[in-house]
């Protein structure tokens, strides 16, 4: 998987022509941003996020997955409770992601949700493809949203998401995008990339350093 463009179903009518103009009608970009365009990569690949990656604990880090999330002014899109560790999947789990806030992220234009704690709790269930295709191995547990607190911040803000921790954000009610781009990193020192995960490349991503 290279690049990608998403948008969600809300920015088309009835018909299946967009409601308004195509630059504010996707979604998201991705899933590899960082390995197909040079700004996105110098950043991705900077000293500051490699001494971050350093300084909890990543040895050989790279990463798998980079998306570029506009969250548009009344179409940009719920994302239900998971954790990072569903869809990106190593043994031992390594998974961490890396949220940057490009506009200041509020309970009116969606910002992140989080259970405080729920890291520490393990992993609900994986998302994998085998020969069904692509699906979830359980069923979606039910979460209380009185245990989630907002993560509202300013631009040029970074949030660390550990692979465990449940979070979600709603859908953009205002008349404000919150464009934010979003990483996700995993270590191949002594872990292994698991071939039932639903990502799967032909070519072994580069670490961003070596320890």
């Amino acid at each position: 998987m290279r690049g990608f463009v998403f948008s969600t179903e809300k920015a088309f009518d009835e018909e299946g022509n967009l409601k308004q103009p195509k630059q504010l009608s996707i979604n998201k970009v991705g899933h590899d941003l960082h390995g197909i365009d040079p700004v996105f990569k110098k950043f991705s690949s900077s000293e500051k996020l490699s001494g971050l990656l350093c300084s909890l604990g990543y040895r050989r880090p790279v990463i798998i997955q980079s998306t570029y999330i506009f969250k548009q002014p009344g179409i940009g899109g719920e994302v239900v409770p998971h954790q990072d560790n569903t869809f990106l999947y190593t043994d031992p789990p390594t998974c961490t992601g890396l949220w940057l806030a490009l506009e200041d992220a509020t309970v009116i234009n969606g910002c992140l949700w989080a259970i405080p704690g729920s890291h520490k709790d393990g992993l609900v269930r994986r998302f994998v493809r085998d020969e069904n295709g692509v699906h979830f191995d359980k069923p979606s547990p039910t979460y209380d949203q009185k245990d989630f607190v907002s993560i509202e911040v300013k631009a040029g803000s970074l949030v660390v998401i550990h692979g465990n921790l449940i979070h979600q954000s709603f859908e953009n009610s205002s008349s404000k995008s919150r464009h934010a781009y979003s990483l996700h990193v995993v270590d191949t020192d002594g872990c292994k990339w698991i071939e039932d995960n639903w990502i799967q490349r032909k070519v072994a991503p580069e670490p961003i350093y070596v320890r």
